[in-house]
């Protein structure tokens, strides 16, 4: 039976993939901090194995996730807080950086050692760090630090034939995006970003980024200079 490991399975993107993937027959491992919300998940079937613990704190980790082997792992914890008026507030900036970057760190610091070759591991990062949007600061440099570092570790893991892939969602419906006060255009709903992400591992993508005319239209947008980019992000705030 394969068997896929989902970070930040108890709400989400994450929460979808572990139900889609259990009800394609795969055994998952749903992580998550919230240990009541991973078990109502992981009632959803059998085949979902609920593990708890917090991706931020290294020891607990490497703890949860010692001689844990998978096929698939997907890390998919994320959070996001916004900076007004540019006051930079250190705590903020920690925790988004510790759960979207620090945190899969961590993960990979103790998954990586167990995997066989052929697995596959992929990094749930946002489009959000192509441009540079307002109020984005620490959400933004979160995903680019996750967006360089996947790439580079895709290069030096390819001897030891474990494939890595990048996932970058644009505005997804999610109790994350909820708290949003901006317009999100292009949007899509949990179950339609878990069935494009299924669709784009099985086939071995290494770069995931959907919707399709959302992503391209900020990649587009991220090849103008720096000094456009400003000045568009500028005309986007209220």
């Amino acid at each position: 039976m394969r068997r896929v490991l989902i970070t930040g399975a108890s709400s989400g993107i994450g929460k979808q993939l572990a139900q889609d993937y259990a009800a394609e027959g795969w055994e998952v491992i749903a992580c998550g901090r919230d240990g009541e919300k991973l078990n109502a998940v992981a009632a959803a079937s059998p085949l979902i194995i609920p593990l708890r613990f917090d991706i931020t704190d290294l020891s607990e980790t490497r703890q949860a996730l010692q001689n844990t082997q998978a096929d698939l792992v997907i890390l998919c914890a994320g959070t996001c807080e916004y900076l007004d008026d540019g006051v930079v507030e250190a705590e903020k900036v920690t925790r988004v950086m510790n759960t979207n970057f620090i945190g899969p760190v961590n993960c990979l610091d103790a998954l990586l050692p167990g995997l066989a070759p052929g697995s596959r591991v992929a990094l749930v990062g946002s489009t959000a760090w192509l441009l540079p949007f307002s109020r984005s600061e620490a959400y933004g440099a979160s995903k680019a630090a996750l967006a360089f570092f996947a790439r580079s570790l895709a290069v030096d893991l390819a001897k030891r034939q474990i494939h890595i892939s990048l996932i970058q969602p644009g505005f997804v419906e999610t109790p994350l995006t909820a708290r949003n006060d901006f317009p999100m255009p292009m949007m899509v709903t949990a179950a339609q970003a878990s069935e494009h992400i299924r669709k784009k591992l099985a086939h071995g993508a290494s770069e995931i980024a959907f919707p399709p005319l959302f992503a391209r239209l900020l990649k587009t947008a991220a090849l103008l200079p720096v000094g456009l980019q400003k000045w568009l992000c500028r005309k986007m705030v209220k």
